[in-house]
């Protein structure tokens, strides 16, 4: 099984404006969440174990994860739900969070202890989860612990860095859980605040030696991928946006794509570096024509299975 933990929160992204004011649509959303709907809809088996806030929002997002058969492992909790407001300017999002005090962020050891599955194969964590506080260091701790039991491990920065109060702790962080990584995926934009200063190819080979990870993945947007294992560097062409929409949620999209296909392969972690060129290709290429396909919606809607048939 996929094991998800990180953020959920519903997205509250700018449609148009009436009477000079900004209007928005609600939708189901958090960087980790997305990942855990785009695996599921990729013919992943999916287990979400951050808790969900039990208000009308927390409906929302558990009536999208029941409707795609994603496990919630954890109990329903009674803080509010985060959200985000997202603002779209030339088909590109900005973000605002709101996420002080609320439910995925109600997590304990115990608790996480408690409801990840034992069946876990694969686990996933990144983006908001991992900037800042007691639930940060909790989920580095259980990243850590599920490396050594021999889980497949995965990290996607999916850095907010007007969210980052705590540079150099939390870009710390990062690096400690990028020793104990199997595959790591992360975009351009990442890299530069990861690395800032030098060239990206420059940045990305010092990435390279800062990580355990098998296989690293460099997004970058209209300019495709980079694919680093430790026998191969290859990059795969982006796939073509026939109607631009947004650009929310291609990374998630992309990354619970890789996921799905990977949990299809039956590899531990260790058994990564065995993957031949040709099918990692694939997977890459699989993934970006999810997230080519997620583009030409609003907000993170990822696309079923069926759906990349032909592209």
């Amino acid at each position: 099984m996929i094991t998800i933990g990180g953020e959920n929160l519903i997205d509250f992204v700018q449609t148009d404006t009436l009477g000079g004011l900004p209007v928005y649509k609600a939708i189901p959303g958090g960087s980790c969440y997305n990942v855990a709907i785009a695996a599921a809809r990729q013919g992943g088996s999916v287990g979400y174990v951050t808790p969900v806030s039990n208000d009308t929002l927390g409906n929302v997002l558990t009536d999208r994860l029941s409707a795609d058969a994603v496990k919630l492992c954890a109990p329903r909790v009674n803080a509010p739900t985060s959200c985000a407001v997202v603002s779209i300017i030339d088909n590109q999002a900005s973000y605002q969070f709101y996420r002080h005090g609320t439910a995925e962020r109600q997590i304990t050891l115990s608790l996480l202890d408690e409801v990840i599955p034992k069946e876990a194969t694969i686990f996933h964590i990144g983006s908001l989860a991992l900037i800042e506080g007691f639930d940060a260091e909790l989920w580095e701790d259980i990243f850590s612990k599920m490396a050594s039991r021999g889980v497949f491990t995965s990290l996607d920065p999916n850095v907010r860095p007007d969210f980052v109060k705590d540079k150099e702790a939390y870009i710390d962080r990062l690096l400690r859980m990028m020793q104990h990584t199997d595959i790591l995926k992360l975009s351009d934009k990442d890299l530069e605040y990861i690395i800032p200063d030098v060239s990206l190819k420059d940045a990305f080979d010092d990435l390279y030696k800062k990580t355990n990870a098998s296989i690293v993945i460099l997004t970058k947007g209209e300019k495709g991928a980079t694919v680093r294992t430790a026998v191969n560097t290859f990059d795969i062409a982006a796939i073509t946006v026939n109607s631009l929409v947004d650009t929310v949620g291609a990374g998630d999209t992309f990354m619970g794509t890789i996921l799905a296909e990977l949990e299809k392969c039956n590899l531990s972690g260790h058994q990564l570096k065995s993957l031949k060129t040709e099918t990692l290709r694939q997977m890459v290429s699989q993934a970006s024509k999810a997230a080519a396909l997620n583009c030409e919606t609003l907000g993170c809607n990822p696309p079923y299975r069926c759906d990349l048939k032909g592209i």
